[in-house]
C-alpha cells in the first residue's frame, strides 16, 4: 500500500478516532487516504496551534496519545505551542507535519525546516520518514514513546514525495505501555513514615488522574487521615469539598496557603513532577533541600531527584501505589487531629467567596461563582490562561465528577480549541469555558470548527480591556505605569453570533443567576460577554490593592 495509506491504518490500529488538522499540500496524499477510513473524523480548523491545543485536550481528557496534522514551514511553527504545551503538561501528542520532498532537502527550498533540530528541545522523540519502509516501526513506536514514561510530544515530519511510495513492510502490533508496581517494602515504608507523621500532605498530580487513581487518591486519605493539595490545573483529583482537601497548587496562591501548607513535617508527592509552578515556585517542596522528608513517587525515575533532594524516591505507576497504600494497614498518629482541623478551618475561610462591590464592570468572581452553583456535577471546565481562573480555583468546589482542563505550559489560546474538543468528544457533558478578551482573539476562530461540526461548547469571556495577568505583574513591579497590556476588543457577544452561537452580555447591574442558567440551559454553542472589572483584577488581589503594595 501507498506509505498514506499505511498511516492511516497505523492510527486506526491505534485506536484514533479523529484528528485535527490545517490541510496543505505538502500532505495531500495523507489527505487522501482519509477519505478510504471514515471511522477517522477529520477535523478541519481554522489555525494549526487550534489544531494542536485541540489535540492536547483530547489526550488530556482520554489519557491516550491524540494526533494532529499541519503543513510545512509556516504550519509547524504555528504548531509548536501546543507541542511546548504537550511538553509542559506532559501529555502524549502525535503531530504528522508534512515536509517538501526528499530531492530539495537542505537545498533551502520553499517552506523548508530541519524538524529534529527546530523541535528536539521539546519532543521526545522527532523522525523524518526518508525510507518508506521504516515507517510502520516509526508510527508504532511514535505512540508508545508518546504515552510512556513521562508522556509528551512526538514528531513525524513526512516528505510529501515518500507518502505516495509503496510500502511492503507489515505494520507491527501496537507495543504495550509497561506498569511498574512499586516494592512491598516501599510501600510498607511510606505506611510506617505516615503513622508516625503529625503533619503529613500529600501533593497530588496528574498522573493520578484516572477514575482509579482518584479513588485509591480518596481511599488513601480517608483511611490514612492525611490532607490533600492538588498541583495546578488538576484540581479536581480529589474531592475540594472533602475536610482533608488542602488547597490547589498555583500562580497567585498566597502567602498564607504556603505558610499554612509548609507547616507539613512529611511530603508525599505522588503522580507529579514537581515544577516550579507545583511547588510555589519550589517552597514546597523547596529546593533543592527541603525542610521536611520528600516522598516521590512517579513512574519516570528521571524526575525523581532531579531538582530535589527525596529520602524516598518510588519509581512506580502512582495509580498502582496509591492502591498498595490504600490497601496497607493504617495508625494515625494521636495529635493528628490538630493538624487536620488547622487545614480544613484555613480551607472553609480561604474558599468563602465574597463579591466585591466595584464600579468598572462586573466582578468577574460572582459570574464563576453563579455557574459553581448552577453547573451539572459533571461539568468539563476548561480554563484559558489567566486571572480569570483564580475564581475557580480558589471558590469552585471541584470533586472527581468535574473534568478540568487547561495549559499547565501557561499558553494563552488554549481555552476556546479545547472547548471545541471537549464538546466534540464528551456531547453528552456540559463543556463551559472560562476565557478572557486576550486568549479569545488569539484561537476564538475556532468557533468556526464548533459550529462546523455541531459542538456546543458554552464560553465565557471575560473582558477586563487588559492583559490581566502581565497588569497583575506590571502594577506589582511598576505601580500606575501601564505599557502594552490595554485592549481595544469587539461586542464579542455581536462577534459570537456573527459565527451562528447564542449569545449573551452581562452588564453591571444585570442579573447575573438569570444571565447565566439562560447560557447553561441552552442548547446550542453559547458565547456570554462579561464586560468585567479591571479593579477585580484576580480573587487574590485588587488593582488598588497592588498600587498600594498590598
Amino acid at each position: 500500500m501507498r506509505a498514506a495509506d499505511l498511516i492511516v491504518e497505523a492510527l486506526k490500529q491505534q485506536g484514533v478516532q479523529r484528528l485535527f488538522c490545517v490541510p496543505g499540500e505538502s500532505y495531500l496524499t495523507l489527505l487522501d487516504a482519509l477519505v478510504d477510513a471514515p471511522e477517522i473524523a477529520t477535523v478541519a480548523c481554522r489555525h494549526e496551534s487550534g489544531a494542536g491545543f485541540m489535540a492536547v485536550a483530547e489526550a488530556k481528557l482520554t489519557g491516550k496519545p491524540a494526533v494532529f496534522m499541519v503543513s510545512r514551514g509556516p504550519g509547524a511553527t504555528n504548531g509548536s505551542i501546543a507541542l511546548h504545551v504537550a511538553e509542559q503538561d506532559a501529555v502524549p501528542v502525535v503531530c504528522l507535519i508534512g515536509q517538501v520532498s526528499r530531492e530539495e532537502r537542505t537545498r533551502g527550498a520553499f517552506q523548508e525546516v530541519d524538524y529534529t533540530e527546530f523541535f528536539g528541545s521539546i519532543a521526545k522523540g522527532v523522525w523524518e520518514i526518508s525510507d518508506p519502509e521504516r515507517l510502520p516501526e516509526v508510527m508504532v513506536r511514535a505512540f508508545h514513546l508518546a504515552a510512556n514514561g513521562t508522556p509528551g510530544p512526538v514528531v513525524i515530519a513526512l516528505p510529501e514525495d515518500v507518502l505516495a511510495e509503496q510500502v511492503r513492510t507489515s505494520l507491527p502490533s501496537p507495543f504495550p505501555l509497561p506498569r511498574s508496581a512499586p516494592a512491598l517494602d516501599q510501600v510498607g515504608a511510606v505506611a510506617k513514615r505516615l503513622a508516625a507523621a503529625q503533619r503529613p500532605l500529600i501533593i497530588a498530580g496528574a498522573a493520578i488522574k484516572t477514575a482509579e487513581g482518584m479513588a485509591a487518591l480518596a481511599e488513601v486519605a480517608a483511611r490514612h487521615q492525611v490532607p490533600v493539595a492538588v498541583t495546578w490545573k488538576n484540581q479536581e483529583a480529589f474531592d475540594n469539598t472533602s475536610p482533608l482537601y488542602a488547597g490547589h497548587l498555583g500562580f497567585g496562591a498566597p502567602a498564607a496557603l504556603r505558610e499554612q501548607l509548609s507547616r507539613a513535617d512529611l511530603l508525599i508527592a505522588v503522580g507529579t513532577r514537581l515544577g516550579d509552578v507545583a511547588t510555589l515556585n519550589y517552597q514546597l517542596p523547596s529546593a533543592p533541600e527541603p525542610r521536611q522528608p520528600l516522598i516521590h513517587v512517579y513512574a519516570d525515575p528521571n524526575v525523581i531527584g532531579r531538582v530535589f533532594r527525596t529520602e524516598l524516591g518510588i519509581a512506580a505507576d502512582p495509580v498502582l501505589f496509591l492502591q498498595s497504600l490504600a490497601a496497607s494497614p493504617a495508625s494515625v498518629a494521636s495529635d493528628r487531629e490538630r493538624w487536620l482541623h488547622d487545614i480544613a478551618s484555613f480551607m472553609s475561610t480561604y474558599s468563602a467567596f465574597t463579591p466585591r462591590n466595584v464600579d468598572d464592570g462586573v466582578d468577574f468572581g460572582i459570574v464563576v461563582h453563579a455557574l459553581s452553583q448552577q453547573a451539572a456535577e459533571d461539568a468539563i471546565l476548561i480554563t484559558d490562561s489567566g486571572n480569570f481562573s483564580s475564581w475557580l480555583h480558589r471558590h469552585w468546589k471541584l470533586t472527581p465528577k468535574n473534568t478540568l482542563l487547561g495549559a499547565i505550559g501557561g499558553a494563552m489560546g488554549f481555552g476556546v480549541p479545547a472547548g471545541v474538543a471537549a464538546s466534540m468528544i464528551a456531547p453528552d457533558r456540559q463543556v463551559i469555558v472560562l476565557v478572557g478578551d486576550g486568549g479569545t482573539l488569539m484561537t476564538g476562530q475556532e468557533l468556526a470548527t464548533a459550529i462546523a461540526i455541531g459542538a456546543r461548547p458554552k464560553l465565557f469571556i471575560s473582558d477586563n480591556g487588559s492583559y490581566g495577568t502581565i497588569r497583575t505583574h506590571q502594577e506589582r513591579e511598576f505601580p500606575a505605569r501601564v505599557s502594552g497590556t490595554t485592549l481595544a476588543s469587539p461586542d464579542f457577544a455581536a462577534w459570537g453570533r456573527s459565527f451562528g452561537a447564542e449569545a449573551i452580555t452581562i452588564d453591571k447591574g444585570d442579573d447575573v443567576i438569570a444571565k447565566v442558567r439562560q447560557a447553561l440551559e441552552t442548547s446550542a454553542p453559547v458565547v456570554v460577554h462579561v464586560r468585567s472589572s479591571l479593579e477585580s483584577i484576580s480573587a487574590y488581589t485588587t488593582l488598588s490593592a497592588l498600587r498600594g503594595g498590598r
